[in-house]
């Protein structure tokens, strides 16, 4: 199967945002995803969806769980989840957001074995915007502590990264010259 077609990738999408309302345990996060998961069934054409999830079952991006009452539930197998992370992964931003005053560190030992996610990851945080403070000491002035986790497993590196959130830094003016566009 190559590229997904619009409908199949939010049939995807919508599977993928039940297992983030597993994962996230704010009320406002939940919210947000139950917002975009309705906004993106709105737009599903209907008469496709029978076809399209035919063709993902088939495709082995999704699987069908029987229930006892007789329905079926539809899974996001791993290749699924591993076909929709490298999409969303591809057009991931940081939202713009009012500046708190804080700093969101991500610091990384990745051994040489493992140079490709090594490399990807320092591409991935300049390309968002992070300002390098050493080899694998990155800054960004905004929270962003779910696309970190999304990141960090998208290229299955954990026990490899840290992230933290700073109150100051001592080159803080360097820092708020830097991300001047940002934070105002």
């Amino acid at each position: 199967m190559g590229n997904l077609s619009d409908n199949k990738r939010k049939i995807l999408t919508l599977l993928f945002g039940g297992l983030s309302l597993l994962m996230v345990r704010t009320p406002g996060k939940h919210m947000k995803i139950l917002g975009d998961l309705k906004e993106e069934w709105a737009k599903i054409e209907k008469e496709r969806i029978k076809r399209d999830i035919r063709e993902l079952y088939r495709s082995k991006l999704i699987s069908a769980k029987p229930n006892p009452d007789g329905t079926l539930t539809l899974v996001l197998t791993d290749k699924g989840k591993q076909r929709l992370l490298k999409y969303d992964f591809e057009k991931m931003r940081i939202p713009r957001q009012r500046w708190d005053g804080k700093w969101r560190i991500v610091i990384f030992d990745i051994p040489e074995k493992q140079r490709e996610a090594r490399d990807s990851l320092r591409d991935k945080l300049k390309n968002l915007g992070f300002h390098e403070l050493q080899r694998s000491v990155f800054v960004y002035p905004l929270d962003c502590g779910n696309e970190m986790e999304f990141i960090i497993e998208f290229f299955n590196i954990r026990k490899f990264v840290r992230y933290g959130t700073l109150d100051s830094i001592d080159n803080e003016l360097h820092l708020k010259r830097i991300f001047e566009g940002l934070i105002g």
